[in-house]
């Protein structure tokens, strides 16, 4: 793990968001972290903690306010279009039209990336074999919410990215769907791919993390592997969590 290659890198990131009244909202502040390929890194942090506007600065969505973060080699702030070539961002359920089926919508999705139809329709079947998906003839707007959500995975990776973003994917799942999930990210990892994976969910950063960070009060308050988690903070890990979030 050590030797991998740095596939994401940030250091110092912070990011202000002002208000009409001249007021400001410091949302994360000094953010440093390392993310290296072949490794699921997990990102903690209860409720409006920084942890989505994190991603959307490692993302190119949000242009921070101050620091450098590169993924892949490339600069999210001077560089930000070979980031999002580099790049799998999952942020909620969006990205979906409720009239095209999921074959359309990801088709779709590939064409921006600048994919021939051979290489989508080739990566389509291949993404609908990892993550169970028999539907790809059925609407969007048609679909459950496990389904939604599969699809949106699938247009997230269509372009095969090296690094993956991946906030909450699991959430409001019921547990096949987010068995699925959990097992396309180890599919991910073993193939060599950087994930960056958030969650609530405890039992899946044990099953999936090699490090973790908890954010709290927009700053990094823990960094490390779950063993070093839990030899400071208990064997517990939602105990060792909470231990995290007090002491900051």
């Amino acid at each position: 793990m050590t030797d991998s290659a740095v596939m994401v890198e940030a250091k110092g990131l912070r990011k202000v968001f002002k208000g009409r009244r001249g007021d400001h909202t410091v949302a994360v502040d000094d953010l440093t972290l390392t993310c290296r390929a072949g490794e699921v890194f997990g990102l903690l942090g209860p409720n409006g903690a920084g942890k989505t506007t994190s991603l959307r600065m490692l993302s190119t969505v949000y242009r921070p306010t101050e620091g450098v973060a590169t993924i892949d080699g490339h600069d999210v702030t001077s560089d930000p279009e070979s980031v999002r070539k580099s790049i799998g961002f999952l942020s909620g359920n969006t990205g979906l039209y409720p009239r095209l089926t999921a074959r359309e919508v990801l088709t779709y999705f590939g064409r921006l990336y600048g994919m021939d139809d051979g290489a989508i329709e080739a990566r389509i079947a291949h993404l609908a074999q990892l993550l169970d998906m028999d539907f790809l003839e059925k609407r969007c707007d048609k679909m459950s919410t496990g389904m939604k959500q599969k699809v949106n995975i699938a247009r997230t990776v269509i372009h095969d990215p090296a690094v993956l973003v991946l906030d909450e994917p699991t959430a409001g799942l019921d547990v096949l769907a987010a068995r699925t999930i959990v097992d396309f990210v180890k599919d991910c990892r073993t193939r060599g791919k950087c994930v960056i994976f958030s969650t609530h969910i405890m039992h899946e950063v044990e099953r999936l993390c090699d490090r973790l960070a908890v954010i709290h009060k927009g700053r990094m308050q823990f960094d490390g592997t779950l063993e070093q988690m839990r030899a400071t903070h208990g064997h517990d890990l939602e105990d060792a969590f909470i231990s995290v979030l007090e002491a900051a």
